[in-house]
């Protein structure tokens, strides 16, 4: 089929740099929270209070430091109002906006296959209905 011959065809146009660039992007969304705040960011929440309340479970002190990672890493801009008291809101920043829109493909993955759980992966790393390849690794 042409469609799969084009599509295996781009594969070998990643390169290893671009690889290891992407297997960092997944870790960083994939760390613990950092999916959730993104979220609750893109969602319109804007204060530490609003950010805590949307991703159950998070405490204060993790989401203070993911915030200062995110923000080094200029995924988020942190912005201190002088009021009284002091105030302080978060917000995507154009990068921060991008990546969360980049995850809508993965999204409409994990609803493709929500029938197949990721609980459905043996030790072994193959999925329950794929064999496992024959004299080791291949890819």
């Amino acid at each position: 089929m042409a469609i799969e011959r084009n599509h295996a065809s781009n594969w070998e146009l990643i390169d290893d740099d671009e690889c290891r660039r992407t297997t960092a992007i997944v870790e960083l969304v994939g760390r613990r929270w950092n999916g959730g705040i993104l979220l609750a960011l893109a969602r319109g929440a804007t204060r530490f209070t609003e950010i805590i309340a949307r991703v159950d479970g998070l405490s204060d002190r993790l989401l203070a430091a993911r915030l200062k990672e995110l923000e080094q890493i200029g995924l988020i801009d942190r912005i201190v109002e002088p009021t009284t008291p002091v105030s302080v809101r978060y917000r995507l920043t154009a990068r921060g906006r991008d990546l969360v829109a980049s995850l809508q493909p993965l999204v409409a993955y994990g609803q493709r296959w929500e029938s197949a759980p990721m609980e459905a992966l043996r030790p072994s790393g193959h999925a329950v209905d794929e064999a496992p390849s024959q004299g080791g690794r291949h890819g």
